[in-house]
């Protein structure tokens, strides 16, 4: 049977910090959490109820049995989850200072398991078959992957829903100068493209959010998504209508596995049926309640909490509305170190 969702790119552990407003190296305790964006992407789509798979790869480690062992427990099929040899499986460190300031240190270094994906590992049928497939940015950084990558997208052609998440991380680039070539690439095999205003710049040159939008769909997607921090989400189809959702309240703990809790969220609405604003409305508000917990694959919230999140007022529902606003949790910006 095709999986619902199916991701590709990055994997690795994340280790953050259980000290908040404390620099790296004054912490003393930490927690072990499985990271990477599309991996996390699948997590959350598997929450909601999807069957779902990443195609990743590990080091040949203890930490990438702790990969296929977490991945197991959030019920993310680990079929397509290989192993490379050239690095161990990446580790990422963050710092905690709440409500918008969270520096990522990478050790991805010289080159992650994950970038050593390579096209004829793929099984290009159930990259066809998915309802969903969702690729990122990072995944076009560097050969073997960005080959495979776009290999995929080419033998998908477009088949159901197509997601390029724009997800720029420069210090991932060995030449950030031609990221636009292959981001363009890339474009014309997608449905639907997801980003902030720095990667929309980078994607289409333009920063202005329904220029952005505007620049997106003419370079061949059908749905445009763009995160504009404090001012909320912009959402454009083909046909040129558009939703503009307004950030979502929330006391910030940890907004680095906002982004991701947004996908999974934007792919299940995609997989339902929802009109875009109702989508982008989920997204949002499942971005907003990871934004406001620790950790990231962890965090990722089930419908009915999302739908608190959205309606805390309604009948049977519990809780209240945060109480200290922040941008949308998505597009948080984040100091990004690779080492």
């Amino acid at each position: 049977m095709p999986l619902e969702v199916l991701t590709m790119g990055r994997v690795g552990v994340d280790v953050y910090p259980l000290q908040t407003g404390v620099a790296l190296a004054e912490v003393t305790s930490f927690g072990k959490y499985l990271g990477g964006s599309p991996t996390n992407v699948a997590v959350a789509a598997a929450r909601y109820g999807h069957s779902a798979a990443v195609i990743t790869k590990t080091g040949r480690d203890p930490f990438g049995d702790f990969v296929r062992t977490a991945l197991d427990g959030y019920g993310v099929d680990t079929r397509f989850v290989g192993t490379s040899d050239i690095a161990p499986t990446p580790v990422t460190f963050c710092e905690i200072f709440p409500p918008d300031d969270f520096p990522l240190y990478f050790y991805r270094l010289p080159k992650a398991p994950d970038l050593d994906i390579r096209s004829d590992e793929l099984d290009l049928a159930a990259v066809r078959d998915a309802r969903v497939f969702w690729i990122t940015g990072t995944g076009l950084s560097e050969n073997p992957s960005r080959s495979a990558t776009l290999a995929a997208l080419a033998h998908r052609a477009k088949a159901g829903t197509t997601v390029f998440d724009l997800d720029w991380r420069p210090m991932f680039w060995k030449d950030p100068a031609a990221a636009r070539t292959y981001y363009a690439e890339a474009l014309r095999h997608t449905t639907v493209a997801v980003g902030n205003l720095d990667e929309c710049g980078v994607a289409t040159g333009e920063r202005e959010p329904y220029a952005a939008a505007k620049a997106l769909l003419a370079a061949g997607v059908e749905l445009a998504v763009v995160k504009q921090g404090p001012k909320g989400v912009l959402a454009m189809n083909r046909d040129g209508s558009t939703a503009e959702i307004p950030p979502v309240p929330v006391d910030v703990v940890n907004g680095l596995g906002a982004g991701d809790a947004f996908g999974g969220a934007l792919c299940h609405g995609l997989l339902s049926g929802w009109d875009t604003r109702r989508t982008v409305s989920f997204a949002n508000a499942a971005g907003a309640i990871v934004a406001g917990r620790l950790s990231c694959s962890d965090a990722m919230p089930t419908e009915a909490e999302v739908e608190t999140k959205l309606h805390p007022l309604a009948p049977g529902s519990s809780g209240s509305p945060a109480s200290s606003p922040s941008g949308f949790p998505g597009s948080l910006d984040d100091s990004q170190r690779e080492v």
